[in-house]
């Protein structure tokens, strides 16, 4: 198989499905006929039984095969805003890890990702409904359970020597009054927010947060 046939099935792995137009962002933007060349690779990767589609939508959603998601689950519109996401941050700088929906336990917190990326580690929290303060503050209260375990200090990722917890970026179009003094909490209603030249003070503000393990 090619490489950028099996880069392809590795990411509708996981991110569950993409439409052709994040295929194309992922895997052809570089091309001349972007448009062309996916749609050659995508027939032959069905066809081979690699990959299955959605064309009740347009443009069409591929999965993996087998998918792990129904073709019309409501979830699909959570994992294409992941993708959106994840695709925000490739403008920036590649994350050295992604995953989608990582699990923690009973009890701990479901985000939607887990990222290290510009050197530090983040949890993610892609917000599409407004929630209450209720709901918000149980979330908060999931992951400050997680620190309280000191679980987290067993990461593969984490450095041998400063053991670190990853901030937590929430996606969201609402500000939601949410605080913990274990927890860093990054209200954002895209990225590019935390690098935006008029707000220094937030980026400083995770630059100078302990978060590092990396250099950029």
């Amino acid at each position: 198989m090619k490489k950028r046939d099996l880069a392809i099935i590795n990411d509708l792995n996981r991110f569950r499905c993409m439409t052709r137009d994040d295929i194309i962002d992922l895997h052809f933007k570089a091309l001349k006929q972007p448009v062309t060349c996916c749609n050659t690779v995508l027939k032959r990767l069905r066809r081979d039984g690699y990959i299955e589609v959605n064309k009740d939508r347009q443009p069409y959603i591929y999965f993996p095969s087998p998918t792990g998601i129904k073709k019309d689950s409501t979830k699909i519109p959570h994992f294409l805003k992941i993708m959106e996401f994840y695709k925000s941050l490739l403008e920036i700088q590649p994350p050295k890890t992604f995953i989608v929906e990582p699990k923690y336990g009973k009890g701990y917190m479901e985000p939607d990702a887990f990222m290290i990326w510009k050197g530090g580690p983040f949890f993610v929290e892609i917000q599409r409904s407004v929630y209450s303060e209720k709901v918000m503050n149980e979330k908060v209260q999931r992951y400050e359970s997680y620190f309280i375990s000191n679980e987290w200090q067993h990461e593969p990722w984490q450095p041998a020597n400063k053991k670190v917890f990853p901030a937590v970026i929430m996606i969201t179009d609402t500000r939601y009054k949410i605080e913990s003094s274990n927890v860093k909490l990054i209200q954002l209603n895209k990225i590019k927010q935390l690098l935006d030249a008029d707000q220094p003070q937030k980026a400083h503000e995770i630059a100078c947060s302990g978060l590092k393990l990396v250099p950029n």
